[in-house]
Protein backbone atom coordinates (compact mmCIF):
# COMPACT_ATOMS: atom_id res chain seq x y z
CA UNK A 1 0.00 0.00 0.00
CA UNK A 2 1.27 3.42 -0.93
CA UNK A 3 1.82 5.98 1.81
CA UNK A 4 -1.25 7.76 2.82
CA UNK A 5 0.64 10.99 3.57
CA UNK A 6 2.08 11.57 0.09
CA UNK A 7 0.29 14.80 -1.86
CA UNK A 8 -0.61 12.28 -4.96
CA UNK A 9 -2.12 9.20 -4.02
CA UNK A 10 -2.91 6.41 -6.73
CA UNK A 11 -3.63 3.39 -4.52
CA UNK A 12 -7.63 3.07 -3.23
CA UNK A 13 -6.70 2.12 0.35
CA UNK A 14 -4.89 5.07 0.83
CA UNK A 15 -7.19 7.33 0.04
CA UNK A 16 -9.53 5.49 2.42
CA UNK A 17 -6.78 5.50 5.52
CA UNK A 18 -6.34 9.29 4.71
CA UNK A 19 -9.88 10.58 4.82
CA UNK A 20 -9.89 8.49 8.06
CA UNK A 21 -6.99 10.95 9.27
CA UNK A 22 -8.65 13.77 7.57
CA UNK A 23 -10.18 16.70 10.50
CA UNK A 24 -13.92 16.73 10.07
CA UNK A 25 -15.24 20.71 9.75
CA UNK A 26 -17.33 21.73 12.45
CA UNK A 27 -19.85 24.49 11.78
CA UNK A 28 -21.47 25.79 15.23
CA UNK A 29 -24.56 27.20 15.46
CA UNK A 30 -25.08 30.99 15.67
CA UNK A 31 -27.33 32.78 17.25
CA UNK A 32 -28.63 36.09 15.81
CA UNK A 33 -27.16 38.81 17.71
CA UNK A 34 -30.01 40.75 17.35
CA UNK A 35 -32.15 38.42 18.98
CA UNK A 36 -31.43 39.66 22.30
CA UNK A 37 -32.80 42.81 24.42
CA UNK A 38 -31.49 46.31 23.56
CA UNK A 39 -29.63 46.72 27.19
CA UNK A 40 -27.62 43.18 26.59
CA UNK A 41 -26.82 45.00 22.67
CA UNK A 42 -25.83 48.02 24.00
CA UNK A 43 -23.28 46.55 26.92
CA UNK A 44 -21.83 44.36 23.97
CA UNK A 45 -21.87 46.68 20.99
CA UNK A 46 -22.88 50.36 21.98
CA UNK A 47 -25.55 50.04 19.71
CA UNK A 48 -29.10 49.42 19.86
CA UNK A 49 -30.84 46.66 17.65
CA UNK A 50 -32.13 49.41 15.37
CA UNK A 51 -28.44 51.15 15.45
CA UNK A 52 -26.83 48.01 13.98
CA UNK A 53 -30.24 47.31 11.72
CA UNK A 54 -29.15 50.67 10.49
CA UNK A 55 -25.31 50.19 10.33
CA UNK A 56 -25.96 46.64 8.54
CA UNK A 57 -28.16 49.04 5.62
CA UNK A 58 -25.64 51.05 5.35
CA UNK A 59 -22.61 48.63 5.25
CA UNK A 60 -24.20 45.64 3.89
CA UNK A 61 -23.62 46.89 0.03
CA UNK A 62 -19.81 46.56 0.72
CA UNK A 63 -19.32 43.99 2.99
CA UNK A 64 -22.18 41.32 1.93
CA UNK A 65 -20.23 37.94 0.56
CA UNK A 66 -21.77 37.08 -2.75
CA UNK A 67 -22.39 33.43 -2.03
CA UNK A 68 -23.53 31.51 1.55
CA UNK A 69 -20.69 28.82 0.63
CA UNK A 70 -19.12 27.15 3.82
CA UNK A 71 -21.52 29.17 6.10
CA UNK A 72 -20.55 32.48 5.24
CA UNK A 73 -21.30 35.44 8.09
CA UNK A 74 -24.39 37.26 7.48
CA UNK A 75 -24.12 41.09 7.43
CA UNK A 76 -25.77 41.15 10.54
CA UNK A 77 -22.81 38.59 12.46
CA UNK A 78 -19.92 40.80 10.48
CA UNK A 79 -21.13 44.40 12.02
CA UNK A 80 -21.65 42.62 15.25
CA UNK A 81 -17.94 41.31 15.53
CA UNK A 82 -16.72 44.61 14.71
CA UNK A 83 -18.68 46.45 17.30
CA UNK A 84 -17.78 44.21 19.40
CA UNK A 85 -14.04 44.37 19.03
CA UNK A 86 -14.57 48.33 19.06
CA UNK A 87 -16.37 48.39 21.97
CA UNK A 88 -14.39 45.76 23.97
CA UNK A 89 -11.13 46.35 22.80
CA UNK A 90 -10.06 42.55 23.91
CA UNK A 91 -7.81 40.49 22.07
CA UNK A 92 -9.18 38.86 18.72
CA UNK A 93 -9.19 35.22 20.24
CA UNK A 94 -11.54 36.51 22.70
CA UNK A 95 -13.71 38.14 20.65
CA UNK A 96 -13.59 35.08 18.57
CA UNK A 97 -15.00 32.61 21.82
CA UNK A 98 -17.55 35.51 22.51
CA UNK A 99 -18.96 35.35 19.03
CA UNK A 100 -18.19 31.19 17.97
CA UNK A 101 -15.82 32.31 15.56
CA UNK A 102 -12.11 31.31 14.95
CA UNK A 103 -9.12 33.75 14.75
CA UNK A 104 -8.83 34.28 11.47
CA UNK A 105 -12.36 34.64 10.55
CA UNK A 106 -12.27 37.93 13.19
CA UNK A 107 -9.28 39.77 12.04
CA UNK A 108 -10.63 39.33 8.24
CA UNK A 109 -14.29 40.56 9.72
CA UNK A 110 -12.65 43.25 11.75
CA UNK A 111 -10.67 44.30 8.41
CA UNK A 112 -13.58 44.33 5.60
CA UNK A 113 -15.43 46.45 8.30
CA UNK A 114 -13.65 48.65 9.56
CA UNK A 115 -12.44 49.64 5.18
CA UNK A 116 -16.50 50.02 4.91
CA UNK A 117 -16.55 52.50 7.81
CA UNK A 118 -14.03 54.31 6.45
CA UNK A 119 -15.36 54.77 3.48
CA UNK A 120 -17.87 56.81 4.73
CA UNK A 121 -16.09 59.32 6.71
CA UNK A 122 -16.96 61.79 4.24
CA UNK A 123 -20.22 61.05 4.82
CA UNK A 124 -20.67 61.68 8.82
CA UNK A 125 -17.66 63.86 9.12
CA UNK A 126 -17.85 66.97 7.42
CA UNK A 127 -16.43 70.29 8.47
CA UNK A 128 -17.84 72.44 9.93
CA UNK A 129 -20.78 70.05 10.35
CA UNK A 130 -24.77 69.12 9.05
CA UNK A 131 -26.15 72.06 10.37
CA UNK A 132 -26.33 75.54 9.18
CA UNK A 133 -22.80 77.54 10.16
CA UNK A 134 -25.31 79.94 12.41
CA UNK A 135 -26.82 77.12 14.21
CA UNK A 136 -23.35 75.93 15.07
CA UNK A 137 -22.68 79.18 16.16
CA UNK A 138 -25.79 79.90 18.63
CA UNK A 139 -24.72 76.14 19.72
CA UNK A 140 -21.45 77.78 21.17
CA UNK A 141 -22.33 80.74 22.50
CA UNK A 142 -24.87 78.95 24.57
CA UNK A 143 -22.60 77.26 26.36
CA UNK A 144 -20.21 80.58 27.97
CA UNK A 145 -21.35 83.36 25.63
CA UNK A 146 -18.05 82.74 23.52
CA UNK A 147 -19.66 84.18 19.98
CA UNK A 148 -18.61 82.92 16.43
CA UNK A 149 -17.12 79.87 17.29
CA UNK A 150 -17.27 77.05 14.66
CA UNK A 151 -15.50 74.37 16.36
CA UNK A 152 -13.31 72.86 19.10
CA UNK A 153 -9.96 71.60 18.07
CA UNK A 154 -7.32 69.36 19.76
CA UNK A 155 -5.14 65.93 19.41
CA UNK A 156 -5.50 62.84 21.63
CA UNK A 157 -3.21 59.82 21.47
CA UNK A 158 -4.08 56.55 20.73
CA UNK A 159 -1.87 54.29 22.55
CA UNK A 160 -0.62 50.79 20.14
CA UNK A 161 1.97 48.48 20.14
CA UNK A 162 5.41 49.13 19.36
CA UNK A 163 5.65 49.04 15.38
CA UNK A 164 8.47 47.25 13.70
CA UNK A 165 10.87 49.06 11.65
CA UNK A 166 13.68 51.95 11.21
CA UNK A 167 10.87 54.17 11.97
CA UNK A 168 10.20 53.16 15.22
CA UNK A 169 11.35 55.85 17.61
CA UNK A 170 9.22 58.56 15.71
CA UNK A 171 5.81 57.27 17.49
CA UNK A 172 7.33 57.33 21.33
CA UNK A 173 5.48 60.09 22.33
CA UNK A 174 6.27 62.53 25.26
CA UNK A 175 5.08 60.09 28.02
CA UNK A 176 7.35 57.84 26.54
CA UNK A 177 4.97 55.61 25.26
CA UNK A 178 4.06 54.42 21.71
CA UNK A 179 0.78 55.95 20.19
CA UNK A 180 -0.59 57.65 16.87
CA UNK A 181 -1.16 61.50 17.31
CA UNK A 182 -5.03 62.19 16.39
CA UNK A 183 -6.10 65.88 15.71
CA UNK A 184 -10.11 66.01 15.97
CA UNK A 185 -12.83 68.80 15.39
CA UNK A 186 -15.92 68.94 17.26
CA UNK A 187 -19.23 71.24 17.34
CA UNK A 188 -21.27 71.87 20.69
CA UNK A 189 -22.55 68.23 20.43
CA UNK A 190 -19.62 66.19 20.81
CA UNK A 191 -20.12 65.25 17.02
CA UNK A 192 -16.80 65.14 15.07
CA UNK A 193 -16.40 67.41 12.46
CA UNK A 194 -12.64 66.87 11.28
CA UNK A 195 -10.06 64.05 11.82
CA UNK A 196 -6.69 63.74 11.07
CA UNK A 197 -5.47 60.56 11.87
CA UNK A 198 -2.34 59.65 10.10
CA UNK A 199 0.68 61.09 12.52
CA UNK A 200 3.01 59.40 15.00
CA UNK A 201 3.20 60.48 19.02
CA UNK A 202 5.78 62.48 18.50
CA UNK A 203 4.58 65.30 16.34
CA UNK A 204 3.51 68.57 18.24
CA UNK A 205 -0.38 69.31 18.11
CA UNK A 206 0.61 72.15 16.26
CA UNK A 207 2.41 70.71 13.45
CA UNK A 208 -0.37 68.47 12.41
CA UNK A 209 -2.88 71.35 13.03
CA UNK A 210 -0.60 73.71 10.39
CA UNK A 211 -0.09 70.66 8.15
CA UNK A 212 -3.81 70.15 7.94
CA UNK A 213 -6.46 70.46 4.82
CA UNK A 214 -8.43 72.49 7.54
CA UNK A 215 -5.41 74.90 8.24
CA UNK A 216 -5.31 75.61 4.95
CA UNK A 217 -9.25 76.35 4.07
CA UNK A 218 -9.17 78.57 7.31
CA UNK A 219 -6.59 80.61 6.62
CA UNK A 220 -7.74 81.37 3.00
CA UNK A 221 -10.70 82.58 4.42
CA UNK A 222 -13.10 79.63 3.06
CA UNK A 223 -15.33 79.60 6.42
CA UNK A 224 -16.40 82.83 8.85
CA UNK A 225 -15.93 82.00 12.39
CA UNK A 226 -13.17 80.67 14.84
CA UNK A 227 -11.93 77.66 16.67
CA UNK A 228 -11.01 77.22 19.73
CA UNK A 229 -7.87 75.78 20.93
CA UNK A 230 -5.29 75.14 23.82
CA UNK A 231 -1.91 76.65 24.92
CA UNK A 232 -0.13 74.44 22.33
CA UNK A 233 -1.63 76.21 19.64
CA UNK A 234 -0.22 79.67 17.99
CA UNK A 235 -3.23 82.34 18.36
CA UNK A 236 -4.04 82.93 14.68
CA UNK A 237 -7.03 85.23 13.52
CA UNK A 238 -9.05 81.73 12.76
CA UNK A 239 -8.04 79.75 16.03
CA UNK A 240 -8.21 81.80 19.60
CA UNK A 241 -6.15 80.59 22.28
CA UNK A 242 -6.48 81.89 25.96
CA UNK A 243 -4.16 84.34 27.57
CA UNK A 244 -1.20 82.77 29.69
CA UNK A 245 -0.86 85.42 32.52
CA UNK A 246 -4.85 87.35 32.05
CA UNK A 247 -5.77 89.84 33.58
CA UNK A 248 -9.33 91.06 34.76
CA UNK A 249 -11.30 91.03 31.73
CA UNK A 250 -9.21 88.41 30.17
CA UNK A 251 -10.10 86.14 33.28
CA UNK A 252 -13.29 86.21 31.78
CA UNK A 253 -11.97 85.32 28.65
CA UNK A 254 -10.02 82.47 29.40
CA UNK A 255 -12.89 81.24 31.68
CA UNK A 256 -15.14 81.27 29.11
CA UNK A 257 -12.81 79.81 26.41
CA UNK A 258 -11.95 77.07 28.72
CA UNK A 259 -15.97 75.68 29.15
CA UNK A 260 -16.08 76.38 25.07
CA UNK A 261 -13.51 74.32 23.98
CA UNK A 262 -14.28 71.52 26.87
CA UNK A 263 -16.51 70.28 24.52
CA UNK A 264 -13.43 68.47 22.72
CA UNK A 265 -12.28 66.89 25.66
CA UNK A 266 -15.66 66.08 25.89
CA UNK A 267 -15.69 64.28 22.58
CA UNK A 268 -12.11 62.74 23.44
CA UNK A 269 -13.76 61.33 26.04
CA UNK A 270 -17.15 59.77 24.73
CA UNK A 271 -15.17 58.18 21.91
CA UNK A 272 -13.35 56.49 24.10
CA UNK A 273 -15.83 55.66 26.75
CA UNK A 274 -17.88 54.47 23.43
CA UNK A 275 -14.92 52.15 21.76
CA UNK A 276 -12.84 50.70 24.52
CA UNK A 277 -10.19 49.64 21.84
CA UNK A 278 -8.81 53.02 21.23
CA UNK A 279 -7.20 52.47 24.76
CA UNK A 280 -4.39 50.81 23.14
CA UNK A 281 -4.38 49.05 19.98
CA UNK A 282 -2.12 45.70 19.09
CA UNK A 283 -2.03 46.35 15.51
CA UNK A 284 0.44 48.33 13.10
CA UNK A 285 0.31 51.77 13.19
CA UNK A 286 -1.68 52.36 9.61
CA UNK A 287 -4.49 49.85 10.64
CA UNK A 288 -4.49 52.07 13.88
CA UNK A 289 -5.35 54.68 11.86
CA UNK A 290 -8.11 53.04 10.39
CA UNK A 291 -9.62 51.47 13.04
CA UNK A 292 -9.52 55.40 14.89
CA UNK A 293 -11.53 57.03 11.87
CA UNK A 294 -13.93 54.07 11.52
CA UNK A 295 -14.54 54.67 15.58
CA UNK A 296 -15.31 58.50 14.76
CA UNK A 297 -17.81 57.57 12.29
CA UNK A 298 -19.31 55.52 14.24
CA UNK A 299 -19.50 57.82 17.49
CA UNK A 300 -20.97 60.01 14.42
CA UNK A 301 -23.95 57.85 13.96
CA UNK A 302 -24.04 57.15 17.51
CA UNK A 303 -24.45 60.86 18.29
CA UNK A 304 -26.91 61.57 15.37
CA UNK A 305 -28.66 58.83 15.87
CA UNK A 306 -29.09 59.68 19.79
CA UNK A 307 -27.95 56.39 21.36
CA UNK A 308 -27.25 55.89 24.81
CA UNK A 309 -24.00 57.58 25.64
CA UNK A 310 -21.37 55.63 28.10
CA UNK A 311 -20.10 57.13 31.32
CA UNK A 312 -16.87 59.03 30.83
CA UNK A 313 -14.26 59.08 33.14
CA UNK A 314 -11.81 62.15 33.43
CA UNK A 315 -9.33 63.19 31.29
CA UNK A 316 -5.69 63.95 30.99
CA UNK A 317 -4.49 66.90 30.55
CA UNK A 318 -0.96 67.14 28.11
CA UNK A 319 -0.29 70.47 28.58
CA UNK A 320 1.59 71.09 25.36
CA UNK A 321 3.94 73.62 25.32
CA UNK A 322 2.88 75.78 22.23
CA UNK A 323 6.13 75.27 19.39
CA UNK A 324 5.03 78.24 17.01
CA UNK A 325 4.56 81.53 18.14
CA UNK A 326 1.53 84.14 17.93
CA UNK A 327 0.16 85.52 15.41
CA UNK A 328 0.21 89.40 15.33
CA UNK A 329 -3.08 89.39 13.84
CA UNK A 330 -4.32 86.37 15.79
CA UNK A 331 -3.45 88.44 18.81
CA UNK A 332 -5.46 91.94 17.94
CA UNK A 333 -8.16 89.68 17.22
CA UNK A 334 -7.91 88.33 20.93
CA UNK A 335 -7.64 91.67 22.25
CA UNK A 336 -10.87 93.04 20.11
CA UNK A 337 -12.63 89.99 21.29
CA UNK A 338 -11.95 90.93 25.16
CA UNK A 339 -13.25 94.58 24.40
CA UNK A 340 -16.01 93.72 22.60
CA UNK A 341 -17.41 91.05 24.72
CA UNK A 342 -15.80 90.32 28.05
CA UNK A 343 -14.90 93.87 29.59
Amino acid sequence: MACPFVRDVVDEEALVLRRAFRRERVFRDRLDPLAFPDDHLYERYRFSADGIRYLCRLLGPRIKHRTARSHALSVEQMVCVALRFFASGAFLYSVGDAEQLNKATICRTIRSVCLAIKALADVFISFPGHRRLCDIKEEFYRIAGFPNVIGAVDCTHIRIKAPSGAHEADFVNRKSFHSINVQMVCNADCVISNVVAKWPGSVHDSRIFRASEIYQCLSQGEFSGVLLGDRGYGCQPFLLTPFTDPQEAQQAYNHAHARTRARVEMTFGLLKARFHCLHKLRVSPVRACDITVACAVLHNVACLRKERAPRVPPAMDWDNPAIFPDDDSGRLLRDQYVLNYFS
